[in-house]
């Protein structure tokens, strides 16, 4: 099967703006002749990484921090913006000592991936980091993060946490142990 024809945009508009996002009304037209507006948030084009640190080789360390989103705390794996200038590798580096105290000797790439890419641009990048080694940087959280150490033997019970939902946390921990099996 050829490959589909990316559809033409025939109009752009902003129409809502914060400080992190865009959203834009896009008019397309589809190669069977279909014209339909779509709404997609456009991220700031910098990207994100989220980190699975081993802090020995049976225990990850997990952050418990509040989601704005479900307004309640959510568990999860170290993550953050890419700042300007940084490469995926430095920020997930540095987001290990914004958020669990701990910088990473070795940095294993596991995937990058979207979240709802119908709707959303925002890339981020996932890393395995072992070989830890102590250090500090001051993190713009509003509150010190609950660090949660899990051994990686109970990664089952881990998925049966009613507070580990998000979908990237989880992708990270099966590709995780998919990685480790190999």
């Amino acid at each position: 099967m050829a490959p589909k024809q990316i559809p033409e945009i025939l109009t752009r508009q902003v129409v809502a703006r914060s400080r992190l996002l865009k959203i834009e009304a896009i008019d397309l037209r589809f190669s069977n002749g279909v014209e339909r507006q779509f709404e997609r948030m456009q991220s700031s084009g910098r990207g994100a990484v989220m980190i699975v640190p081993f802090i020995d080789d049976e225990t990850l360390m997990l952050v418990r921090e509040y989601a704005a989103g479900l307004h309640n705390y959510q568990l999860g794996f170290p993550k953050g913006l890419i700042d300007p200038g940084e490469t995926p590798e430095e920020a997930a580096n540095r987001e290990l000592k914004e958020e669990i105290g701990y910088g990473a000797r070795e940095l294993i790439p596991l995937k990058s991936v979207t979240m709802a890419p119908q709707f959303f641009s925002a890339t981020m990048h996932i890393f395995i980091a072992k070989n830890l080694y102590p250090e500090t940087l001051e993190g713009d959280e509003p509150e010190p993060l609950e660090q949660v150490p899990w051994l990686l033997s109970k990664a089952d019970a881990l998925l049966e946490q009613e507070d580990f939902t998000e979908a990237r946390s989880i992708a990270a921990l099966l590709m995780t142990l998919r990685e480790l099996a190999e």
